[in-house]
């Protein structure tokens, strides 16, 4: 009974534990871009280290993959928390693309398309990682996207 004096409804609950898993991620990825430096290139790979991070983090189950993922496989389309996780992974693309027109000022086009492409690598080795229970595939899409990003 204690949850509901806090929250209106069970989708309350869950979009607050949706934002909270944003703002945990959130928290990630700022600590791994504090020490990223100016280079562009290792601010984008900063993304892929505070998702390899996340996966790392001594799960007693072991990982399982993007909780906010998770949660969205289990509501109905059109349920306010999808949108939530919509919006957490548009704003992960969206800062590898700020940090990609920082790369390539002359060709946002260009910037645009490989933020999508490593956004997809990204979510592909989520995935991955959470059907293996550990984060080396979030390590080797890191990888493959610095080899990506020396070639931009």
């Amino acid at each position: 009974m204690s949850l509901y004096n806090n929250f209106a409804s069970k989708a309350d609950l869950v979009a607050a534990y949706l934002v909270a898993r944003h703002a945990e991620w959130l928290d990630l990825y700022a600590a791994r871009l504090a020490s990223a430096g100016d280079d562009p290139r290792d601010r984008v790979l900063a993304v892929f280290d505070a998702y390899a991070d996340h996966a790392d983090a001594g799960y007693p189950h072991g990982f399982r993959g993007c909780g906010l993922l998770n949660a969205a496989a289990e509501l109905p389309a059109g349920d306010p928390g999808r949108a939530v996780v919509r919006g957490h992974k548009e704003e992960v693309e969206a800062i590898v693309a700020g940090h990609l027109a920082d790369l390539l000022p002359g060709d946002l086009a260009r910037a645009a398309a490989l933020a999508e492409h490593l956004a997809f690598l990204l979510e592909g080795s989520m995935a991955r990682a959470g059907l293996e229970g550990d984060g080396a595939r979030l390590r080797r899409a890191r990888a493959l996207a610095a080899d990506l990003l020396a070639a931009a």
